[in-house]
Formats: structure tokens, C-alpha cells, sequence
């Protein structure tokens, strides 16, 4: 509101001042500002009535006492201090804007939903209409959604962007090599109209040569053919990617301050990207797509940033409030919208490196166990002792998953065979989280490098 206010006296009314809302780096500034005193000052009374209304995380599954009865869905602190900057200090005009906004309210959703099944079964409340309806939609052990729903609701997210990329005329590029050489200041810059309106399946692909992958090349199709099926293919990706990182994120999210912190790197590191990419100068210095457009995505990125560093403040060891599902699944999917808005979705194997072993881990042990069972559960038959209805535990590659806790859990306490030895001891929660921040920083530095690296 604030950004069109004064785009308004500007124009209309050549207010002192008023030019200064239309510099990106100003708003993001701003918007930073904004939802980090907004999140730090709301914070403290919505855990307050997340505490009244026995909104609370009841550690049931992983026996955690001491953190029983903390209170959860503080995701919506991160929300609430998120749009109050964006349709403060945002182009609500923005398609890209526009696109965030909307992957944000729909993967909130989601997690709301998540989360209030849990709740109110976990209470033994059954409700009325309402709730009879929402248990339809529950699991069969009554925790939170079926996973095949959330599954169809990332997918359509997915598909909603993929298909809006490829539909509006907004959402173009400038090829590498068509970008003007004698451009000195980006406030003057206007890009041929034949140059601006350039729809592409390209993406950015670290370590090649001019660091492009065009999605057509995955399909036998040439020419104009060619083209359309490789969008076809990247709508596929915009849903594979959307799911991955939504739930990779999820799944990052068992700790206090875990995924809160290794989501700020990344956002840190794409708003980072999506300034280069909407720079006319720094995209050619840099030899990488010019987005027009794109650079309003910092102003957005800005403010989640600022939300979930006020978050934190609350979020962080010992925690007095969880984030909950409709934070986190939310919180990865804006990640991965942001990244296939900028075209470097395949960077984030490596930003989002934390996500992809923490989902990685779980499939690993869950494929390893049942696989182990199966094998023991034959042996047992062939040497005969195996009787019917016997449960035969299966090996573990981990002591638990996600990742994560495979270094707090105490392997002493787990049954059956585990293959990784180290560590031989429990690591102490925050120092596990910070060492789980650091890596993320680390891939957070090599996936800016990989810009010059080919």
C-alpha cells in the first residue's frame, strides 16, 4: 500500500521524497525492518494465546517430556508479520509478487489444516460438522492430514506456477548474449520490445559452460514443438521441485531454531540471486539471465527474512513456540517458487542441500528396515522358528530420521542393529542445530559461486 501511495504522490502530486519508495534495496530495507519488529512484537501474545487456547505440541513421538505442552503453529507469527510488509512495502502488481503471495496462502493452508487435525484429535475432540468433514481428510492413527492430500495439494501448487510461467506474457526473460552492451544506469534502461518478450525454457545449471540447460533438450522434438513439450517438462519440474523442498523442509523442521535459521541462509542466498537476475548490469557482468521484473522479489524475500529472524528470537533453544506445519511446509514452498521464478531451481540440489539429506535420510531408513525385515522374516522361515504374527525388527542405517536426530538420539535406546557407528555418544541439541546452520552456509556460498565457476 505504502510502495502504490506513494508511487501516486510522485506522479500526481511530485511529493519530496516520494521517488525513494521506487529503489528496491530501500523497500527491502524497510520491509526487513517491518516484519522483524512485527514478529517480535506480536510473537510474544500469539504464544500467549496459542498457550490459553492449548494450542500445544504434545511430543508424544519422541517422548520428549520437557518439550511437551510447548506451543505450536507459531508459523503463523512468520505469516501475519510476512504479509503485513509485502502489501506494505510491494508491487502488488507484480506477477512474480503475485505468485509468491499465492503459494504462501495456499501451502498455509495446507499446514493449517495439518496441524488443527492433529490438535483437535490429539484433545479427543470430535467437534461438529466441521470436524467430521476435516476427518475425512485425517490419517488412519489420527496424525494430521493424509499424506497423499498433502501430496495433491503441493502438486497442484506446483502445477498453478508452472502453467502461469508459461501463460503470461509477463513472465519472460533476456537471453544471454541479446542483453545491450551500452548500458550504464539500470534506472534508464529500456530492453527492446522484441528482446523483453522472450518466453524460454531455460534454467541456470551450475558448474557449464554459460551455465543454461534448456528443458527442450530433454525431448526428441525440434523447433517450436520442441519448445512446448519442454515446457511440459518444466511444469513437471515445477511440481517435483515444489513438493521436494516443501517437504524436505518439514522434515528439517524437528529442532529448535533448525529449519528457521537454515531457511533464512537460503532466502538470504535467492533474494541474493533474484537482485542479480533483475539488474540489467550485474546480469551481464555476470553472464546469467536478465529476469525484468524479478528484482521486486527481494522486497518479498526481505520480509520473510525479517519474519522469521523475529521468529527466532522466540524459535531458538530452549523453544517457546514450534513453527508447526503450516510454517514449514509453507516456508518451502516459497523457497521453491522463488527458485523456478528466477530460473535456478536445480541450484537448490545444493543450496538446499540440509533439505535434500534430511529427506534423503528418511527414505534411506525406511527402504533399508523394510528390506532387512523381509530378509530376517525368509531366514527365519527357512530355518523354521518363524511362527505367524512374530514381528521381526529390520536393521537401521541410522538411529532415527530425519538426519538430524541420528546425532542427538541415544543409540543405546534403540532396538536392533544400527550401521552408522559415529557418533558413538548423543551431540547436545544447539550445537547440532548450529552445525546444521553452518553447512548450510557453506552450500549457501558455493551455490553464489557456482555464477562464476563454469
Amino acid at each position: 500500500m505504502l510502495y502504490h501511495l506513494f508511487e501516486y504522490l510522485k506522479q500526481y502530486v511530485d511529493f519530496p521524497g516520494s521517488g525513494l519508495f521506487r529503489y528496491i534495496s530501500v523497500r527491502a530495507i524497510f520491509s526487513v525492518i517491518v516484519a522483524l519488529l512485527l514478529s517480535m512484537i506480536a510473537g510474544k501474545h500469539i504464544i500467549a494465546r496459542l498457550k490459553k487456547h492449548q494450542i500445544t505440541d504434545q511430543a508424544v513421538k519422541t517422548g520428549e517430556n520437557g518439550k511437551s505442552g510447548t506451543p505450536t503453529m507459531g508459523g503463523i507469527i512468520i505469516l501475519l508479520s510476512l504479509f503485513a510488509s509485502v502489501f506494505l512495502l510491494c508491487d502488488l502488481t507484480n506477477l512474480y509478487v503475485q505468485l509468491l503471495l499465492v503459494s504462501t496462502l495456499w501451502l498455509s493452508l495446507i499446514g493449517f489444516l495439518d496441524d488443527l487435525l492433529k490438535l483437535r484429535y490429539k484433545a479427543g475432540k470430535e467437534g461438529g460438522r466441521l470436524m467430521r468433514f476435516l476427518q475425512t481428510l485425517q490419517r488412519k492413527d489420527r496424525d494430521g492430514m493424509k499424506g497423499k492430500l498433502k501430496i495433491y495439494g503441493q502438486v497442484g501448487l506446483g502445477l498453478i506456477v508452472g502453467l502461469a510461467l508459461f501463460f503470461s506474457d509477463r513472465a519472460v526473460i533476456v537471453e544471454l548474449g541479446k542483453i545491450p552492451k551500452d548500458v550504464n544506469d539500470t534506472e534508464q534502461v529500456v530492453v527492446p520490445e522484441d528482446i523483453r518478450h522472450v518466453k524460454s525454457t531455460k534454467t541456470t545449471i551450475p558448474f557449464l559452460k554459460d551455465n543454461l540447460f534448456d528443458y527442450s533438450w530433454l525431448t526428441p522434438l525440434k523447433g517450436e514443438a520442441g519448445q512446448k513439450a519442454g515446457w511440459v517438462v518444466y511444469v513437471l519440474v515445477a511440481i517435483f521441485i515444489v513438493t521436494a523442498v516443501s517437504n524436505g523442509t518439514n522434515l528439517t523442521d524437528g529442532r529448535d531454531g533448525l529449519a528457521t535459521g537454515t531457511v533464512v541462509i537460503a532466502g538470504v542466498t535467492l533474494g541474493i540471486l533474484a537482485y542479480l537476475s533483475g539488474n540489467i548490469i550485474y546480469a551481464r557482468y555476470l553472464n546469467i539471465m536478465y529476469i525484468p521484473n524479478s528484482g521486486e522479489m527481494v522486497v518479498f524475500m526481505a520480509g520473510l527474512i525479517g519474519a522469521l529472524v523475529g521468529f527466532l528470537w522466540y524459535n531458538t533453544y530452549p523453544a517457546q513456540v514450534f513453527m508447526g506445519d503450516v510454517g514449514s511446509l509453507t516456508l518451502g514452498g516459497i523457497l521453491a517458487v522463488f527458485a523456478l521464478i528466477i530460473r535456478v531451481e536445480l541450484l537448490l540440489v545444493i543450496l538446499c542441500g540440509v533439505f535434500l539429506a534430511e529427506s534423503v535420510s528418511v527414505i534411506l531408513q525406511r527402504w533399508w528396515y523394510k528390506r532387512t525385515r523381509i530378509r530376517k522374516t525368509k531366514e527365519l522361515m527357512e530355518q523354521g522358528s518363524y511362527t505367524s504374527g512374530d514381528i521381526v525388527p529390520g536393521e537401521r542405517i541410522f538411529v532415527r530420521t530425519p538426519l538430524h536426530d541420528h546425532y542427538i538420539y541415544d543409540r543405546k535406546k534403540v532396538e536392533g542393529n544400527i550401521r552408522l557407528k559415529d557418533p558413538e555418544k548423543p551431540i547436545a541439541e544447539p550445537k547440532v542445530v548450529v552445525r546444521f546452520w553452518i553447512i548450510s552456509l557453506l552450500l549457501a556460498v558455493l551455490t553464489v559461486i557456482t555464477l562464476k565457476i563454469r
